[in-house]
C-alpha cells in the first residue's frame, strides 16, 4: 500500500513537471517587409495575454540559431513580445569559414532595411507598447544593434554584446537610445581601447551609456556553442545586467 501512495505521488510529481515545462511563451515564424521583400523572423510572445514592451532581437555570424531562439524566448518570459530577425534568409551554418561569408555577403543597408522592418511590425502590434521598443544583438548582431540605433530615432533602448563600434562622429551623433554594452577584455576584434574611445566619444555628446568588459573573456563569451570562449559567470552576469536595463528602460 504504502508503495502504491509513493508510486502516485512520483506519477504525480512528474506530471505536475510537464505541465510546469509545456507552458511558456507563444511562438511563431512571421513574416513583414523589409529591404528587400519579405523577411521572416522569430516571434516570441508571453504565454499571458496583454500590451508589453518590444525586443528586436538580432542574431549573430552563424544566423538565427536555436541558441539565439533560446534567448528570444526567455526575453518573452520576461514579458516582452521579442523578434528575432532572419538577416540571412534561412540559412545558418556551425562552420566558420561559411559564417565569415554569409556576413560578408550581407549588403548592410538592405540589413538595416530588415531591422526597421522588425522594428515597424512590432510598433504595429496591438500587443506591443509601440514606444517600448529596443534592439539587442551579439557580434554582428551587435553592431547591427547599433546600426539600428542609429536609423530608428524611436528605439527606445539598445543593447551591444561584443558588437563592431562606429567611429564617425556623424554616426555617433544619431545614436539617441540608451546604450547597454557587454565586451571582452581579451576580444582581438573589439578591443578595450575601441570600446573606450566608443565610451569616450558618446559620453561627450551626453549621450547614456552603460559600458563593461569582462577581463577574462574573449570574443563570444556569451554562447555556450563557443566551446572555447564561453564563460559562463561573466554570461549570467551579462544577461543579469541586459534584463535590469531593460526592465529600466522598457517597464518604469
Amino acid at each position: 500500500m504504502r508503495r502504491a501512495a509513493l508510486a502516485l505521488a512520483v506519477l504525480g510529481l512528474m506530471a505536475a513537471t510537464v505541465v510546469v515545462r509545456a507552458s511558456g511563451p507563444k511562438t511563431e515564424v512571421v513574416q513583414f517587409p523589409g529591404g528587400a521583400g519579405t523577411v521572416s523572423g522569430y516571434l516570441a510572445v508571453p504565454e499571458k495575454p496583454g500590451r508589453y514592451p518590444g525586443v528586436v532581437v538580432i542574431h549573430e555570424w552563424w544566423g538565427l540559431t536555436d541558441w539565439v531562439k533560446g534567448e528570444t524566448d526567455k526575453l518573452a518570459d520576461l514579458g516582452y513580445v521579442a523578434l528575432a530577425v532572419d538577416l540571412y534568409r534561412g540559412k545558418v551554418t556551425n562552420d566558420p569559414e561559411e559564417a565569415h561569408e554569409l556576413m560578408r555577403g550581407l549588403p548592410e543597408d538592405r540589413a538595416v532595411a530588415d531591422l526597421k522592418g522588425a522594428f515597424n511590425y512590432l510598433s504595429t502590434r496591438q500587443d506591443v507598447e509601440h514606444d517600448r521598443i529596443a534592439s539587442l544583438g551579439w557580434c554582428m548582431g551587435g553592431g547591427y544593434s547599433l546600426q539600428l540605433a542609429m536609423h530608428e530615432p524611436r528605439l527606445a533602448a539598445c543593447v551591444v554584446n561584443y558588437g563592431a563600434l562606429p567611429t564617425d562622429p556623424s554616426d555617433l551623433g544619431q545614436i539617441f537610445a540608451p546604450v547597454l554594452g557587454n565586451f571582452g577584455g581579451l576580444d582581438r576584434g573589439i578591443t578595450p581601447d575601441d570600446v573606450h574611445d566608443f565610451q569616450k566619444a558618446m559620453d561627450g555628446m551626453h549621450r547614456s551609456v552603460d559600458i563593461k568588459i569582462y577581463d577574462d573573456a574573449g570574443h563570444a563569451f556569451e554562447n555556450p556553442t563557443n566551446k572555447t570562449g564561453y564563460r559562463p559567470e561573466d554570461a549570467s552576469d551579462a544577461w543579469t545586467r541586459t534584463v535590469a536595463f531593460l526592465n529600466k528602460r522598457l517597464k518604469q
